[in-house]
């Protein structure tokens, strides 16, 4: 038991560092964000990586080979959606720039949240295939460690980057995108999907 939970914990620092630096981002974009906003963001993260080991494990125990497809895929899921989302962070913040934007606190919607919270949970699904050995109990236990961790961290980016976001005034979202692109662009040199294109 003592070496799932330090595996556990363990695992949840590795899989929460995107969650980390996109959670560090909104806070950077966001210098007026309440504490309800940072648990909101931290507790979306936290559910995402509960649920996408748990749904892995499901994966590996009930249809594993015919689901083998989806895994080529996940890759390039996540790069769409940070792209995306840190594509028009920095259009925003260019706006804002030029005065388009009144507001230096641009308002992160649910489905913006919801995109960020599938993006950087989508690596959590191999854990479900790793721990396909475990039991029910024990999968279920290593997922809720690996959630309650990735909140801690990501309520603590959100802190982090909302100090920082107030000096940074309208080049917070555009620092904020580009942390998102660079997630992205890693995820492509780290992962298979230069091997899909070429």
């Amino acid at each position: 038991m003592t070496d799932l939970i330090m595996t556990s914990v363990l695992l949840g620092v590795g899989l929460a560092m995107d969650a980390f630096s996109v959670s560090l981002a909104n806070g950077l974009a966001d210098n007026k964000m309440n504490i309800g906003k940072v648990l909101l963001i931290a507790g979306t993260f936290a559910l995402f990586q509960f649920a996408m080991p748990m749904i892995g494990w499901v994966f590996v125990h009930l249809a594993a080979e015919k689901l083998a497809w989806f895994a080529k895929l996940v890759p390039w899921i996540a790069v769409l959606l940070l792209g995306y989302i840190g594509s028009k962070m920095i259009k925003g913040g260019i706006a804002e720039r030029g005065g388009e934007i009144e507001t230096a606190s641009p308002e992160l919607g649910f489905g913006t949240l919801m995109m960020q919270g599938i993006a950087t949970s989508l690596d959590a699904l191999s854990v479900g295939f790793t721990t396909s050995t475990y039991g029910a109990t024990e999968a279920l236990l290593s997922a809720l460690i690996i959630g309650v961790v990735t909140f801690g961290i990501c309520a603590v980016a959100c802190l982090i980057g909302k100090k920082a976001g107030g000096s940074l005034a309208w080049k917070a979202p555009i620092l904020g995108g580009v942390i998102l692109i660079v997630i992205a662009l890693r995820i492509i040199i780290t992962s298979d999907v230069l091997k899909i294109i070429t």
